[in-house]
Order: structure tokens, then C-alpha cells, then sequence
């Protein structure tokens, strides 16, 4: 057998195998409530995966400023703000999140753990990585710390959201909007995003080809990746949670 057909077969039987993880039902995300969410089991697992693709969402942040490509739809707005005041790109999101936070509180959504940590981590592993990281030299540098952005934010989305501790205010922000007007989530997140990459670009935020390929790719990146990070919630305890 020759080395190509090897590297199709193992190519086929992998697409298979995260097919079937997919389509088991311990690996579908868990309609829970706050405080069912820190019944359900295997806590020390979820806060640690919660907490690691917490900072890796913040790196990813930072992998795209650094690539001076396009930042993701919320960094564009993060950015710009932070062109008009003597506050870091990370303090920005920490107070960007605390202040959609707020708006949960007309839409009666619930933050979880996960929301919280969400709201208060991202920021400071976004600062943390910006003083690490240098601005990418040239188009291939540059190109490279956009896609790995892209790809890590896939990552971390599916590490926290697999975590099941509750959604980042963002995204609850878009659930909320959605269950209470009746439109669909994809015309919501649309919306939202539009206007913040509006707004962003319009007070000097970045807008380029990472944007677009951001908005492209991490639907489905991150559904693809999130049945290998979905902690399983199917035993005893968490059937009692319920």
C-alpha cells in the first residue's frame, strides 16, 4: 500500500471517529441551570479546562492584534476604544464584558461560573500575551499569527464551552437577544457583530482578511472541535442535578 492511500485511510477513519464522537449523546452540551452547572460532576476537570481555554482565548486575541490582519468582530470595537484611552487592550475587554453583563439583566439570563471567569480572565491572558508576543514582521510572520489565532480561538471556544459552566457574556448576550425577540441566532449574532465592527473600525480599530476569515472558520472550527472537549455529564450525580 502506498504512503498516500496510508494518509487517506487515516484521513477517512478520522473524520469517522469524530463523527461518531459527535453524534454521542454524552458529548451533547447539557441544558443546565447555574447552580446545576457546579452539581453536575467532575468539577475539578470542567474549572481546569474552563480555566485553560480561558487564557488560551485571550492569547488568541492577542495572536491576531499581533498580526495586524483583522482582529475578531468584538476586538475591532476592543481595539479602537483603546486608541482613545490610556487603558490596556485587556482592561478594555474586562470592562466591555462587565458592561454587557448588565445587559443580561432585562434579557433574565443567568450567569454561570464559566461567565464570570469569562468576563474577568480574557482581558488579563490577552494583556499577558501582548507583552510576550511581538507585533509579527512581514507577510508570512504576520499571516502566521493570524491563522493560529484563528485556530486557537477555535480551540479555547470548545474547551470552555465543553467546560458546561456557563456561556461568556457575549455570547449570552446573543442567546438572550434571540430567545426574547424570536429571531434566529444567526440574524442576531450577525447584527451585533456588524455594529461592533462598524463602530470599532470607525474609532481605528483593525478590519482585514482576519476578520473575514475569523467569521468564516470558527463556527465551524469550533462545532467540529467541541464533541472532543464536551466533558461528559452522564453519570449519577449529574442525572441528580437535573
Amino acid at each position: 500500500m502506498g504512503m498516500s492511500s496510508m494518509v487517506g485511510q487515516n484521513g477517512r477513519r478520522a473524520v469517522e471517529r469524530a463523527r461518531t464522537r459527535a453524534r454521542d449523546p454524552r458529548r451533547q452540551l447539557a441544558a443546565l441551570g447555574p447552580l446545576q452547572q457546579l452539581r453536575a460532576g467532575r468539577l475539578p476537570r470542567r474549572v481546569a479546562q474552563l480555566l485553560l481555554g480561558l487564557a488560551l482565548y485571550g492569547a488568541s486575541i492577542a495572536f491576531m492584534v499581533r498580526g495586524v490582519l483583522g482582529n475578531m468582530p468584538w476586538d475591532v470595537l476592543h481595539q479602537g476604544i483603546a486608541r482613545h484611552v490610556p487603558l490596556s487592550l485587556g482592561t478594555i475587554i474586562v470592562a466591555a464584558s462587565v458592561l454587557v453583563l448588565l445587559l443580561w439583566i432585562p434579557l433574565r439570563q443567568q450567569p454561570g461560573l464559566g461567565t464570570v471567569a469569562n468576563a474577568l480572565l480574557v482581558g488579563f491572558a490577552a494583556d499577558a500575551t501582548l507583552w510576550l508576543v511581538a507585533p509579527g514582521e512581514g507577510w508570512l510572520e504576520r499571516g502566521a499569527l493570524m491563522a493560529g489565532g484563528v485556530v486557537l480561538n477555535g480551540v479555547a471556544s470548545a474547551m470552555y464551552i465543553g467546560a458546561q459552566l456557563g456561556p461568556g457574556p457575549r455570547d449570552g448576550l446573543m442567546t438572550g437577544v434571540a430567545r426574547r425577540t424570536g429571531w434566529s441566532l444567526r440574524v442576531v449574532r450577525t447584527g451585533i457583530e456588524v455594529t461592533v465592527i462598524a463602530l470599532g473600525w470607525l474609532l481605528g480599530g483593525v478590519v482585514g482578511l482576519g476578520t473575514v476569515l475569523y467569521a468564516v472558520a470558527i463556527g465551524p472550527l469550533t462545532q467540529t472541535l467541541l464533541p472532543w472537549f464536551t466533558v461528559d455529564l452522564s453519570g449519577p450525580d449529574a442525572r441528580e442535578a437535573r
